[in-house]
């Protein structure tokens, strides 16, 4: 039998000052070694995902943007990727605009780079994130430019947004009653003050992205692991679903079982566990 492992990022995967700490790349790197199948699913891009795993010597596709794409990471490109259409684009960027939400929009351009465009207010939060990765290869961002006011700019991935959680929730549930677009909404790292919004193509989700890796790789067994809402759809398709104790109590409700927090290597651990019990 062989089974593939997958885990979360943020939350999850990596500890609370976000890196993936030197004991877990070992242990992951040693069993992917071993032939373990490995792999992570994020709302990241490769930006950030390439040097969080950069110790860690798994060559499967990576899940980014939620299941807007696969990153192969030994060719250090896109695949499989999913674009939001111009109508649907137009849609989401209009009732954003009343509930006074300006998203971040992700488009790909053909050299494989994320164009990231926003206009409108900064908050705090908005600045913080554009800081931390304005200068991370693989995405450039367009701070109040011309292009930031097209509705509809072509090869859109995602649509990504922070704020005030009465007015993220009430716009999620706008856009699942009115497009067909795959949409999170849930209180993410940022502080419980934050909400986070992400907006896909049409069928996509952490668990479209899983079962497409599985079905490559002849996996017929899928570990998941997660700790926040988006992690919900991979958890609830996986053959084992594995909380984290620091997840959420709706991740934890689902979970087949749950293991140390994010603190503790407990993925690693449990994939280390699993697979040499496997054997």
């Amino acid at each position: 039998m062989k089974t593939l492992y997958v885990s979360d990022l943020d939350g999850t995967l990596l500890t609370p000052d976000s890196r993936v700490s030197a004991r877990s790349a070992e242990i992951l790197s040693h069993l992917s070694a071993q032939g373990a199948l490995i792999t992570v699913a994020t709302a990241r891009t490769p930006a950030t995902v390439e040097p969080l795993l950069a110790d860690v010597n798994s060559t499967l596709p990576a899940i980014v943007m939620t299941g807007a794409s696969l990153w192969d990471r030994k060719e250090k490109r896109y695949v499989d990727t999913r674009f939001i259409d111009a109508d649907t684009s137009r849609i989401v960027r209009e009732t954003a605009s009343r509930y006074a939400v300006d998203p971040f929009t992700y488009t790909l351009g053909d050299n494989g780079i994320l164009e990231i465009y926003r206009n409108g207010v900064i908050a705090p939060c908005d600045r913080k994130f554009i800081d931390e990765r304005s200068n991370l290869p693989l995405k450039h961002f367009h701070i109040d430019t011309p292009q930031g006011d097209d509705y509809a700019l072509p090869r859109t991935v995602l649509f990504f947004a922070m704020g005030n959680p009465d007015r993220i929730f009430p716009l999620a549930d706008e856009l699942r009653a009115t497009t067909q677009c795959s949409v999170s909404s849930y209180i993410d790292i940022f502080g419980d003050d934050t909400a986070v919004l992400e907006v896909l193509a049409p069928g996509l989700s952490k668990a479209d992205s899983v079962k497409k890796i599985a079905r490559q790789y002849d996996a017929d067994r899928i570990v998941a692991f997660g700790d926040n809402l988006n992690d919900l759809s991979m958890m609830k398709i996986a053959d084992v679903a594995v909380a984290v104790g620091n997840a959420r109590d709706e991740v934890k409700e689902v979970a087949d079982t749950i293991i140390g927090t994010n603190t503790e290597d407990s993925v690693a651990r449990f994939i280390a566990d699993d697979f040499n019990a496997m054997q």
